[in-house]
């Protein structure tokens, strides 16, 4: 599955640098291409600029005045049904997961994070 990880971009939105190295060193490992944002206002920047982004994983509560929330949604506006993942050990709110989306919580089980990424990313696998 490596190849097509390779073919996939991906956003991590976390506040905590270590959690954030973590979760982007495992991601890399398995053979996906990350970029990350420690705020929401950074992450915003990341989803207008001009590279695509194929996936999005970010935390609920961010510094500054943008929440995950808002980066999910505005992710998705831009990136209609691509691949949303909220890593969080704030609890589910429903009707803010964007359609579709996942919610893992925090701390979440790198492999469960991996596998999600594929399920969301590369479909069912054959």
């Amino acid at each position: 599955m490596t190849t097509g990880r390779a073919l996939h971009r991906g956003l991590v939105v976390e506040d905590e640098w270590l959690l954030r190295m973590q979760m982007v060193d495992e991601l890399h490992y398995a053979g996906w291409k990350t970029i990350e944002a420690a705020t929401g206002e950074e992450a915003l920047r990341h989803i207008a600029g001009e590279e695509p982004i194929d996936f999005l994983i970010t935390d609920i509560r961010l510094p500054g005045a943008v929440d995950g929330w808002q980066v999910a949604e505005t992710f998705r506006a831009r990136y209609p049904g691509r691949g949303v993942i909220y890593v969080s050990a704030n609890p589910l709110v429903h009707g803010r997961l964007v359609e579709g989306g996942a919610f893992l919580n925090k701390p979440c089980d790198i492999e469960t994070l991996l596998e999600t990424c594929d399920k969301l990313c590369l479909g069912p696998a054959d």
